[in-house]
């Protein structure tokens, strides 16, 4: 999982056609109810499927050929160091790039299966744009929320890069203003570097119910918790499942322990405040007595929408007294990323925000035959690269770099990067005083 960053590489047209040239020259009811790991419920992006004419390609004598025929205007290469390449463009498909936000690229995936597998990790070099690590996988159900992906379906279709629930083109910086063609250069990175994580993911499920969690306590099975990492003030932010939303089963465990908590404003991240109201058990909520900003944004971190939201519920933070609360749906995408944000900024350790991100998933996961297992150590450390490399690519699309998670300033890093989406030095040394 390490090293799925987003590397934000502004090339112009001429640096990169040197250097692919120089690259290429030198290259020969009653039951419990169980749901699958889908931590964000929105509904999956639709893909639409078009072709293009385009000049004829050609194929560089590799180990394994590629069907020239099925893939225009690309041709595949393998370096004297025996690094895999295929070159390509991106499709010039408006509708695809600028409402769904994905990238298509000019090759079938079944000739790009050819040369890469499902499970590897690629670099993505997009010509005059940014360049992205990611995983090369069947959909989105098969990486984690607001995470990058190289999609090949069921290898029938083109290669086409996401965001799960968000929009790549505008992560990776093309927009309607775009010339094309644009030119891309897919490489291996990490062979196989993926296949640990799709597997994890196979097994994860949870229950609505306590009794599928004996060993638990009441705040764990809320997903309920006070942050306690390095530099924050005692009893003041907290985070949770919904303590409104009665689909997950927690709702009303989230709003008690928040009373008791004396929490004096929630940040919704999940909803609008017309459709927080229309919940069951609104009225007599706890909840409802409070100082709530509803956000409603996607779990899309590298995305406007999500950042522009962030800095609002931030703003409403600096505005209004705690104790706080964080939500979303479950507690653990769009308030494991906000939270971690936090954490950052007032001087958490990269261990203990990772640390904190994997308590969502020990309290969730996973259930078999009715009763929760213990996810293994190996599984909490793949869990703990998520939020790592969420927080990477979010922070290098305002080119701030943390690619080296465990070394760098996380805290200066984090005001560089609320300072890029828009807050100012004392907005954000008055959501520090908040914080302490």
């Amino acid at each position: 999982m390490k090293g799925l960053g987003l590397t934000i590489k502004k090339r112009g047209a001429a640096f990169f056609a040197l250097a692919m040239a120089l690259f290429f020259a030198a290259c020969g009811d009653d039951n419990p109810v169980y749901f699958p790991f889908v931590p964000e419920k929105l509904s999956s992006t639709e893909m639409l499927s078009s072709s293009f004419a385009a000049s004829s390609s050609s194929v560089v004598s590799s180990s394994s050929a590629v069907d020239a025929s099925s893939t225009s205007n690309s041709s595949k290469t393998v370096s004297p160091e025996g690094v895999l390449s295929i070159s390509t463009t991106v499709m010039e498909d408006t509708l695809d790039l600028f409402y769904y936000g994905n990238v298509n690229l000019n090759f079938k995936a079944d000739s790009f299966l050819t040369v890469f597998e499902r499970g590897d990790i690629v670099t993505v070099m997009f010509d005059g744009y940014d360049t992205v690590d990611v995983p090369v996988v069947t959909s989105t159900g098969n990486v984690s929320t607001g995470e990058f992906l190289l999609s090949v379906g069921d290898g029938s279709g083109y290669v086409t890069l996401e965001v799960s629930n968000g929009y790549a083109s505008e992560a990776v910086g093309i927009e309607r203003d775009a010339k094309f063609p644009i030119n891309v250069v897919v490489q291996m990175k990490k062979k196989g570097g993926y296949l640990d994580y799709i597997e994890l993911r196979n097994h994860l499920s949870m229950s609505a119910y306590l009794d599928a969690y004996p060993d638990l306590s009441i705040p764990e099975f809320a997903n309920f918790r006070v942050v306690k990492t390095t530099g924050m003030g005692d009893g003041v932010l907290y985070r949770s499942s919904s303590p409104i939303d009665a689909g997950l089963g927690r709702n009303l465990y989230a709003d008690s322990l928040a009373k008791v908590a004396g929490v004096a404003t929630f940040m919704d991240l999940a909803e609008g405040e017309d459709a927080a109201i229309t919940y069951r058990g609104w009225t007599n909520s706890y909840y409802s007595t409070q100082n709530v900003v509803f956000l409603g944004v996607p779990p899309t971190f590298v995305n406007k929408v999500f950042k522009n939201g962030l800095v609002k519920g931030f703003r409403y933070m600096i505005e209004h007294d705690g104790p706080y609360l964080v939500h979303c749906t479950y507690g653990m995408d769009r308030t494991g990323f906000t939270i971690a944000v936090l954490e950052a900024l007032m001087g958490a350790t990269a261990d203990e925000i990772k640390s904190d991100y994997a308590k969502t998933f020990t309290n969730y996961y996973s259930i078999v035959d009715g009763a929760q297992v213990a996810l293994t150590s190996e599984q909490v450390d793949l869990v703990k690269e998520v939020i790592a490399n969420n927080l990477r690519n979010s922070y290098h699309t305002v080119s701030v770099d943390i690619s080296d998670f465990e070394n760098v300033d996380l805290a200066a890093a984090t005001e560089k990067y609320l300072l890029a989406l828009g807050m100012e030095s004392g907005e954000i040394e008055a959501l520090k005083a908040r914080l302490k």
